[in-house]
């Protein structure tokens, strides 16, 4: 006679029961990616079958630290690639007298330096940053208006250049130097964090004679990058700007 599926179970369960000890305990299975409850029977024994991962708590705090070590490996690279910028930057720029004696593959060459440190600018709102107060030296430019190299070199500024901010009242002065003493005051009106619209107001011939500015001295300055030493700037008729830090303690008086 055939067995029925009841019949063929209770069979079974009749066999096996010597050897099983059920147990209404439930199985505890636990791993850090996954918890599970069930109510299978144990066999033999009635203490949960407990299993704990000391391995994944140990490759937590491995990753952690490796993430931690990769920032300060990438913040280490980054400076140190800022430095070696800046150095090829004060080398390229050494010999072409603030511009004026730079040949068109010698102003590529200092334009792709100044992008590679510009990609590299940590402060991105410069009109913020204190770093701008103080008087800066001019470096290096490609405007014509400061280096006037159609004049004779004896009637263009032939000392150095400065040019100083005041972040809190957002005034600028330019500074000749030998032979003329030229200065020159302006207003800063922000466009954005950082970019500004410059407007003279005063200049002075020799330093001592004041004129009022008719209106038409007016222009954008945009500093794309700036840390304690180096500042760089492009004007909106996309000549560039090099400055370094000279006085921090520096303040526009006028």
């Amino acid at each position: 006679m055939a067995l029925t599926s009841s019949s063929s179970s209770s069979a079974i369960t009749a066999l096996l029961k010597p050897h099983l000890q059920l147990s209404n305990e439930p199985i505890i299975s636990f791993s850090p990616s996954f918890f599970t409850l069930s109510s299978k029977p144990l066999l033999s024994s009635s203490k949960p079958n407990v299993k704990i991962n000391f391995f994944s708590s140990q490759t937590a705090v491995s990753l952690k630290w490796r993430t931690e070590a990769s920032i300060f490996s990438g913040l280490f690279t980054k400076s140190k690639d800022i430095k070696t910028l800046k150095d090829e930057l004060f080398d390229a720029i050494a010999p072409l007298d603030r511009g004026a004696e730079a040949a068109p593959e010698d102003q590529q060459r200092v334009d792709q330096i100044a992008l590679k440190l510009e990609a590299l600018n940590e402060i991105k709102e410069p009109l913020k940053s204190n770093l701008l107060n103080g008087k800066w030296e001019l470096l290096y430019t490609t405007s014509q208006s400061l280096l006037q190299t159609k004049r004779p070199k004896f009637l263009r500024p032939n000392g150095k250049i400065y040019q100083a901010i005041n972040v809190d009242t957002l005034r600028a002065q330019n500074m000749e130097t030998w032979p003329f003493f030229n200065q020159a005051t302006a207003n800063l009106v922000p466009i954005n964090a950082r970019r500004v619209a410059v407007k003279f107001d005063y200049f002075r011939i020799v330093g001592l004679i004041p004129i009022k500015s008719p209106g038409s001295g007016r222009g954008q300055l945009e500093i794309t990058y700036l840390d304690e030493e180096l500042r760089i700037s492009r004007g909106n008729r996309e000549n560039l700007f090099i400055l370094k830090m000279v006085d921090p303690s520096y303040r526009v008086t006028l």
